[in-house]
């Protein structure tokens, strides 16, 4: 809603009675007062007419004349919150805190009640926008934000890159990735507290798992947070507030349908009783969505002919083909079982090729059922509250991880044909899914979490203490996989009844053969995290601008993570396996302290009124010692409608547990590396392989500056810009995969190159049991050591501009909106090393494009409310391609409609809504997009394969 100043100068106002959430926003527009109202407070209640000549204070009074509610004034932003008494409550500067939870109000970005995150840039998203947006879950909501680059862990992701963690998300969740440092590097909070995370390394937190419907809105803060939150906030924080004040009850259903049979469908239940001291909300919510095979889309085939790209169908068909002994290659004959089969029949010079996509999904089924519970009891003085969250998430897919390998028959096979006529060993390229069926997964996601604690206020003064638990277990089946050890014996044996046939076109084998023959993969997850808090927060002491206030507190942390495989694939028995460093577990203990100071306001010489904010935190890890996170905000206010602001800070993130595996994982080798200094062209290297026992935290300076723009000559426009600039040194990584470069490119990776090493250092290396020594060197014979192992090395910096323009024109009965948003990134500078010269990265493949924008035209008119949506994504350039690829930019629009229906029987209110995601059905521009095992005509980190998605929601009200 537009904001202005606090003046209370008199006015005209005609504000019919009507919905209180439409009233509250007509008289934001005429006052020029920023007004904030949770969804659940103001829902199903009617505004009071206004019609006169008043001050912004008593025509506010007389809007909320019976309706229970009252405003605070806020840091100059009226609160609307439940309460008895005057309207109009007093500024929690002059007054105190109120006491009801409302008044609690702590913004995403810092721990003081009733003051934002000062300088620091917070998005909010209500329950309106939400619904409003056309979107099912947070996950697809949260993808049309700007700042948030959609590579990492995803459904999409999954088996199509190993980047940004996207191939630790065994369970096809999903993640959020601002500014594409990582979902890691953003951390995901419930209501304020962390919840378990996801994934086989605990790289990010699951919002599939998440049910929105019970979702209040999103906080976003695009901007480090460490001294605020700890680690993981480098890029970021998201905070999902949900809907703990809710009273009534709601029933939302919602099905949707897109081409290929894609279907989804939700079914909610919300229900919420409030009494004089306390309230308890209820939640349930059931989600379904359909498989998306590959070829129901052309762009996903490996014959990409038809969106301009290659056919690059695989040398894995059915029938398969043989490479003789002497490299010669035979086509072997479709329409035959392989039984009797001569050389006559093969067709020499020629390869089968198959489509490997036919039988792979781009998006995988899901099922989910979550449920959420919030209670709150005040007992006196205190004030008791609890929230739980429980979700099961099952999926199944098609998807082909392993891939098919080629396989050797010998003449002991009774299928075996000998093109040549040697009887030697041949090679077949063979595809075994016609027998064994498409290689697949299925799996289970289940999370719980839990928080709780007391609170109660001593004065001015909140004190908390608080507790959370947060279990995640993950379990993920790969079915249809070929045990390696079976499939050689039974490729050796002689008696047709139990030798494997490679031979025929189709399904050729014995069932009872093709069962003993399959294997299988399972792997557990289970990550925990518990937290207890201690938080005061109040008013220290005046000054002339006003008053002094602080937020301090301490915290410990427990988080654990354990992962396990069982291995039905080699030898004659199963196989468990733990990734190394697992299972892992820590503690952390925090101190932080946040200070509000009010430097001066208008009632001095200077210009309007500025305010500075000083955060710390101190955090001690069990593992990774201990790191400090200060934080420097200001917020100043020249002019009525005009906003400076600027942020400084210091950021981190902790290594994940399977970074901590030192030299437990270590290989050492010998290896000869081409170097253009030595006469003979290479040298002999001792090559250090695995990870550094001395990982530290990733370390990140921030800063941002920005305006806010709200001109008091046209009420209804809002601008905004933030220039951000994000150094993210000491990331975990490794240069291993140019090993062979390291001494042609001295330039780049000289730092990890030991040209004059210690020969008892060499000594100890070789008589360490990890060594590798297949050439037979003796330790005089290493010239360099060459490491490649993986420790705090490689830096990114990230510069850009976020931008927002919204007005919003009133109407009779209602209001046209305009809105524009956006994300121009400058530069990605990575560098591989700390001394290698910097890579503008932006705009290439796996990284964010230069500009991503998303913006809304609307109206309300009575009940009817409606709007179009455009989310652009701007070209960039494949660099992965031989030539390099320049890829088209990608817009798509989106339509909703909607009504609404007060009065219905039983008091109930009824909304139904008609959402049509990428309307005009565009394809994702044509990318070359090569993953482990296949190939994409489109880029799965920047774009959905979807298309037009169509769907119907009713809300029931009562």
């Amino acid at each position: 809603m537009p904001a202005a100043s606090a003046e209370t100068g008199q006015q005209s106002y005609d504000i019919a009675p009507q919905d209180l959430a439409d009233a509250l926003r007509q008289y934001s527009e005429l006052s020029g007062r920023d007004v904030i109202a949770n969804s659940d407070v103001v829902a199903r209640k009617k505004s009071a007419r206004v019609s006169g000549t008043f001050n912004a204070d008593a025509a506010l009074a007389q809007l909320l004349a019976g309706t229970e509610l009252v405003a605070e004034s806020v840091d100059g932003t009226l609160v609307i919150r439940e309460g008895k008494g005057d309207r109009f409550a007093e500024s929690s500067a002059n007054r105190g805190t109120a006491q009801s939870d409302d008044a609690q109000i702590i913004v995403t970005g810092t721990r003081i009640r009733g003051a934002g995150p000062v300088g620091s840039p917070v998005t909010i998203v209500d329950r309106d926008a939400l619904d409003r947006s056309g979107r099912t879950t947070l996950a697809d909501y949260l993808q049309t934000i700007p700042q948030n680059f959609s590579g990492g862990p995803s459904e999409a992701t999954f088996g199509a890159t190993a980047r940004g963690n996207a191939n630790t998300n065994l369970n096809f969740g999903s993640g959020i990735n601002l500014r594409g440092l990582g979902s890691a590097s953003t951390l995901t909070l419930f209501d304020g507290v962390r919840p378990a995370m996801g994934g086989a390394w605990g790289a990010f937190t699951d919002l599939s798992l998440i049910p929105s419907s019970a979702i209040d809105r999103i906080e976003i803060l695009t901007d480090g947070a460490s001294a605020i939150y700890g680690s993981d906030a480098v890029a970021g924080v998201v905070n999902l507030r949900f809907r703990n004040r809710f009273e009534g009850a709601e029933t939302r259903m919602r099905a949707g349908t897109a081409d290929g049979d894609f279907s989804e469908m939700q079914i909610a239940q919300l229900l919420g009783k409030k009494w004089n001291s306390g309230h308890l909300v209820l939640a349930a919510e059931y989600y379904s969505r359909g498989n998306l095979p590959a070829t129901k889309r052309r762009f996903t085939s490996e014959d990409l002919r038809p969106v301009g790209g290659p056919d690059l169908r695989s040398n894995f068909a059915n029938p398969g083909t043989i490479l003789a002994a002497n490299g010669r290659v035979f086509a072997i004959p479709p329409g035959q079982d392989g039984r009797g089969l001569t050389a006559a029949d093969l067709i020499e010079g020629s390869f089968n090729r198959a489509d490997a996509q036919r039988l792979v999904d781009i998006l995988p089924r899901q099922r989910s059922l979550s449920f959420y519970a919030s209670a709150e009891q005040e007992i006196g003085a205190i004030t008791l509250f609890a929230r739980g969250l429980y979700a099961d998430r099952r999926y199944r897919v098609n998807q082909r991880r392993f891939g098919p390998v080629p396989v050797t028959v010998t003449s002991a096979n009774p299928y075996y044909v000998d093109p040549i006529g040697t009887g030697q060993p041949i090679t077949v390229f063979y595809d075994p899914s016609a027998d064994f069926g498409p290689e697949g997964a299925r799996g289970r996601a289940r999370a719980l979490n839990l928080s709780g604690g007391a609170r109660a206020n001593v004065g001015d003064w909140s004190l908390e203490i608080s507790g959370g638990y947060g279990l995640q277990r993950e379990r993920a089946d790969d079915i249809n996989i070929i045990h390696i050890t079976r499939r050689s014996e039974a490729l050796v044996l002689s008696d047709p009844a139990t030798a494997l046939n490679v031979f025929g076109d189709g399904a050729v084998n014995d069932p009872a053969l093709v069962g003993r023959l399959r294997g299988g993969l399972v792997s557990r997850v289970r990550s925990r995290v518990w937290t207890a808090a201690l938080r005061a927060d109040g008013s220290l002491f005046d000054l002339p601008a006003g008053t002094v206030k602080l937020a301090a507190g301490a915290e410990i942390r427990g988080e654990r993570l354990d992962y396990t495989s069982v291995f039905d694939l080699f030898g004659n028995s199963t196989t468990t396996s733990r990734l190394p460093g697992l299972p892992g577990k820590r503690t952390v203990r925090a101190l932080y302290g946040e200070l509000v100071i009010p430097i001066f306001d208008a009632g001095t010489s200077l210009p309007g009124a500025l305010q500075l904010s000083l955060a710390g935190r101190h955090e001690d890890y069990s593992d990774v010692g201990s790191t400090s996170n200060p934080k420097l905000g200001l917020r100043w206010t020249p002019v009525r409608g005009v906003v400076v602001r600027a942020s400084y800070g210091h950021s981190f993130r902790a290594p994940f547990f399977t970074e901590l595996v030192g030299a437990a994982n270590a290989t050492y080798q010998p290896v000869y590396l081409p170097d253009p200094q030595s006469p003979t062209g290479q040298t002999l290297a001792l090559a250090l392989l695995g990870f550094r026992p001395d990982l530290g935290p990733e370390k990140a300076t921030s800063w941002t500056a920005g305006v806010d723009l709200e001109p008091v000559a046209l009420p209804g426009l809002r601008l905004s810009a933030t220039w951000f600039d994000i150094a993210y040194r000491d990331r975990i990584a490794s240069a291993s995969f140019d090993i062979f470069n390291f001494l042609a490119r001295r330039d780049v990776y000289g730092e990890l190159v030991d040209e004059t090493p210690d020969p008892a250092e060499v000594a100890a290396y070789f008589a360490n049991p990890n060594l590798r020594n297949p050439l037979g060197v003796q330790a005089s014979d290493i010239e360099v050591i060459a490491d490649a192992r993986t420790f705090n090395l490689s830096r990114v910096t990230i510069r850009g501009l976020d931008f927002d323009a919204s007005y919003r024109h009133s109407i009779p009965n209602g209001a046209l909106t305009l809105s524009l948003g956006g994300s121009r990134l400058f530069s990605i500078d990575q560098q591989v090393t700390r001394s290698a010269p910097a890579i503008n990265a932006v705009g290439t493949l796996g990284n964010p494009v230069k500009l991503r924008l998303r913006g809304r035209l609307g109206f309300e008119a009575g009940p009817f409310d409606g709007g179009l949506s455009l989310l652009h994504m701007s070209g960039y350039r494949n660099q992965t391609a031989t030539p390099a690829e320049k890829v088209k930019s990608w817009t798509t629009f989106d339509l909703q409609l909607g009504a609404r229906i007060a009065g219905a029987p039983g008091g109930r209110a009824f909304r139904l809504a008609l959402n049509v995601n990428n309307l005009f059905d565009r394809d994702p521009p044509y990318v070359l997009f090569r993953t482990a095992t296949s190939v994409l005509g489109y880029d799965p980190e920047q774009a959905s394969a979807v298309g037009r998605t169509i769907a119907l929601q009713g809300i029931v009200t009562w």
